[in-house]
């Protein structure tokens, strides 16, 4: 029963689709068939033109995993499983939103909000990757994708310390690495077809 309540704290809190509903709102726009149609603050931004807008999405977009994780604490038990249900749960509610036809942002911003308050080391892990991916080409995407990978990777590699470092602290590595690793996965899919788009466009360059 602690894993359904888990999961579904975290479904309807991150099935919000903050995204969608600011910019149908101030400016009539369907921000699923415009731009990228990603509904996450990037998209947001760029379709606007308002980094109010954008900011507004992203911060938002965090507090519902912070929300996710803190209420799975409160009504279900201080434990790493049922956090990370939640986190995941909400991460997977928000790529996939019920209320827009299972349309929905990237997770990232969500997956950060819930990792402040479950692991720093996997949060600060992720960052740093980024910023070394995005110095070289500058893609948003690569770099997503190459930050959530190494991360999934590490966080079965190195486990220990990682989990050493997290509040609360998983029961056991694996169960660490498995609750990181399905995390990093629910993101990665939302990345599938922009990076299948830049390899057919490099493609067609060369």
């Amino acid at each position: 029963m602690n894993y359904f309540l888990s999961f579904l704290i975290g479904y309807i809190i991150g099935s919000f689709p903050t995204a969608y509903i600011i910019l149908k709102r101030h400016l009539d726009i369907d921000i699923r068939s415009t731009g990228s149609g990603n509904v996450g603050a990037l998209n947001s931004f760029e379709v606007s033109k308002s980094k109010m807008i954008g900011l507004s999405v992203f911060t938002i977009d965090l507090l519902k995993g912070l929300t996710a994780v803190l209420l799975a604490k409160l009504f279900v038990g201080d434990e790493f499983i049922f956090v990370m249900i939640a986190l995941n749960a909400a991460v997977l509610a928000h790529c996939f939103s019920p209320w827009i036809n299972f349309k929905g942002g990237r997770g990232l911003a969500t997956a950060g909000g819930g990792a402040l308050f479950v692991s720093i080391p996997m949060l600060l892990l992720w960052l740093l990757i980024w910023a070394i991916s995005f110095g070289y080409p500058r893609n948003i995407h690569i770099a997503n994708v190459s930050a959530s990978i190494l991360t999934a990777v590490v966080s079965f590699t190195s486990a220990f310390f990682m989990n050493k470092f997290s509040y609360p602290h998983a029961v056991n590595n694996f169960q660490f690495s498995l609750y990181v690793g399905l995390l990093m996965l629910i993101i990665l899919t939302k990345h599938y077809t922009p990076m299948k788009e830049l390899f057919i466009k490099v493609n067609n360059k060369n």
